[in-house]
C-alpha cells in the first residue's frame, strides 16, 4: 500500500468499491435509473433496452458503484445467476405501473432469494418501485405486500418509490445502499 493510500484509508477519504446487479423485469427502467445515477457528462440522451448486460460506473460520497445493469428480457434472466457470486448488493426494479406482470417480478425476487449464491450472504437490496408517477402506478406499501417483502429476514432492504425520468426517490434509494455498503453488512 503507498503512503497516499495508507493517509486515504487512515482518515477515511478511501471510497469503498462495490459491484452492485442491477436487475428487474424489461421496461421496469433499470437502465434508465443507472443512466440518472451517471455524472452528467457520461449520461446518455437516447437509453436503449439492454440485450445482455451493461457495465456503468458512477460514484456517492464514500462508494464507488461498479454496476451491471442486466436485460430483463425472459430469455436473459438466466444470465443473472452468474453475477451473484460477485454482487456485493442488488437493485432490483419493479414497473410499478405493471400490475399484470407484478407476479413474474415476485417469482424472480423469490428465485434470487432462493439461490445459494445469494441465500447464504447477507447482502443489501435496494427495491426501487419505479413509475410512480403513472396513473394507477402501485405504492410502495403495496409493492411490499404483493411481493411479500416483508418475509425478508435474514437481509437489509429497502424500497423506494421512484421516477427514473426526473430522478425523484433514486438518490433516497442509494443512499441507503450506501450506508450499508460502507458499513459492511
Amino acid at each position: 500500500m503507498g503512503f497516499a493510500a495508507f493517509l486515504a484509508k487512515l482518515f477515511g477519504s478511501s471510497k469503498k468499491q462495490a459491484q452492485v446487479l442491477c436487475i428487474g423485469l424489461d421496461n421496469s427502467g433499470k437502465s434508465t435509473i443507472i443512466n440518472h445515477l451517471k455524472p452528467n457528462e457520461d449520461q446518455t440522451e437516447d437509453v436503449v433496452a439492454t440485450v445482455g448486460f451493461s457495465v456503468e460506473k458512477f460514484t456517492t460520497p464514500g462508494v464507488s458503484f461498479t454496476v451491471f445493469d442486466m436485460s430483463g428480457q425472459g430469455k436473459y434472466r438466466d444470465l443473472w445467476e452468474h453475477y451473484y457470486k460477485e454482487a456485493q448488493a442488488v437493485i432490483f426494479v419493479i414497473d410499478s405501473s405493471d400490475k399484470l406482470r407484478i407476479v413474474v417480478a415476485k417469482s424472480e425476487i423469490d428465485m434470487l432469494l432462493e439461490h445459494t449464491a445469494i441465500q447464504s450472504r447477507r447482502i443489501p437490496i435496494l427495491f426501487f418501485a419505479n413509475k410512480m408517477d403513472l396513473r394507477d402506478a402501485l405504492t410502495s406499501v403495496k409493492c411490499i405486500r404483493l411481493l411479500e417483502l416483508d418475509k425478508i429476514k435474514d437481509k437489509p432492504w429497502h424500497i423506494c418509490a421512484s421516477n427514473a425520468l426526473t430522478g425523484e426517490g433514486l438518490h433516497e434509494g442509494i443512499q441507503w445502499l450506501s450506508e450499508q455498503l460502507k458499513s459492511g453488512v
